[in-house]
């Protein structure tokens, strides 16, 4: 059974469908992340679930349970934000302590699970810290086990990482996935960070519009995206309209190779910027010239402008890499070209 199972849920604010007859399955000790861009609904789909906004239509159903009319403290939820919402008054022992306090969970069995969570989520010893001198990574990990405490059915998170910086944010998000594994928590986190949902789900799910446009593993996702939205979304640009036939696209670059068995008919087609090779002395190919480098740390992004066509963006060796303005030919690789469903207007 589903740990959380939403059935044509729909949100409706004036006459705009925040949430337009949106399905949504979540298994028991599954991390599911929701991700899209502003305004695509995933954190109304988040306060719907949580009890914090009434859906217009639809159902939201907890361990098999429909939740019309059970408030959000009654839900058996944990929720964590990405600004912590601690209670500044209290110290970090009273803030992982305080849904044990509301459940009247005893004095002596409350500090015990207290020390447990505290060096599970590794601040071991810190019960009488003020909450204004921890850092910015100790208060979300103090977030957190104050979320885990009551031991909820379902684990919420809301941008958990946002306001951290970048190498904290990697590395907590990898410490997260490892707790959850442990604890088996079930997990329904929504965020924009890409990478951030990549390294944390086991299926990740994008929204536009109030719909879910593709839900999957994130290794499904990122290979196959459903359309020139999602790929866009994930940072692919190198997206065009083609027509496929016998092998080959047509398209305003010319003539580009697809993997075997492609479907033919028209399409929008994808080029990883790995899939862009420059082409070496003497070697045909489509003529374009650097505009731009961007450094990558293992490789140079470069971007370039055809002769015909939108802009392209290849991924070059480091020792490789062109400089700007130079004239150079590229070709393309079949195995980085991805068929996408539907076709831009």
């Amino acid at each position: 059974m589903a740990s959380l199972l939403l059935e044509a849920v729909t949100v409706r604010f004036g006459d705009r469908a925040v949430l337009d007859g949106v399905d949504l399955d979540v298994g028991e000790g599954q991390i599911v992340c929701v991700l899209g861009p502003s305004g695509s609904g995933k954190s109304t789909l988040l306060r719907v679930v949580a009890g914090l906004q009434t859906p217009d239509a639809g159902r939201v159903l907890l361990a098999g349970r429909d939740q019309h009319d059970v408030p959000a403290h009654r839900r058996g939820l944990g929720l964590m934000f990405q600004d912590h919402q601690l209670f500044p008054q209290r110290d970090v022992g009273g803030n992982v302590a305080f849904g044990l306090r509301m459940r009247g969970v005893d004095r002596g069995r409350r500090d015990k699970q207290v020390a447990a969570l505290l060096d599970m989520v590794g601040l071991p010893g810190a019960e009488r810290r003020a909450v204004a001198s921890l850092s910015g990574g100790e208060q979300q990990r103090v977030a957190l086990a104050r979320a885990l405490a009551p031991e909820p059915g379902l684990l919420m998170l809301d941008e958990p990482l946002g306001q951290l910086d970048r190498h904290l944010r990697e590395r907590l998000v990898v410490e997260l996935r490892q707790l959850f594994g442990r604890l088996g928590t079930t997990v329904l986190a929504v965020t924009h960070d890409q990478g951030e949902a990549f390294a944390l789900a086991d299926r990740v799910v994008v929204m536009r519009d109030g719909r879910i446009a593709q839900s999957g593993s994130p290794l499904e996702v990122w290979q196959r995206p459903a359309d020139a939205f999602v790929a866009r979304f994930l940072g692919f640009d190198n997206v065009v309209p083609a027509t496929v036939e016998g092998g080959w696209a047509d398209t305003a670059w010319g003539r580009v190779p697809v993997p075997e068995h492609t479907a033919d008919g028209p399409c929008d087609l994808l080029v990883r910027p790995a899939g862009v090779r420059l082409a070496a002395a003497g070697e045909m190919g489509l003529p374009c010239t650097v505009q731009a480098r961007t450094f990558r740390g293992d490789h140079v992004t470069l971007l370039l402008q055809p002769t015909s066509g939108p802009a392209l963006e290849a991924a070059c060796p480091l020792r490789h890499a062109p400089d700007n303005g130079r004239d150079v030919a590229v070709t393309f690789d079949a195995a980085e070209v991805v068929r996408l469903g539907g076709r831009t207007a």
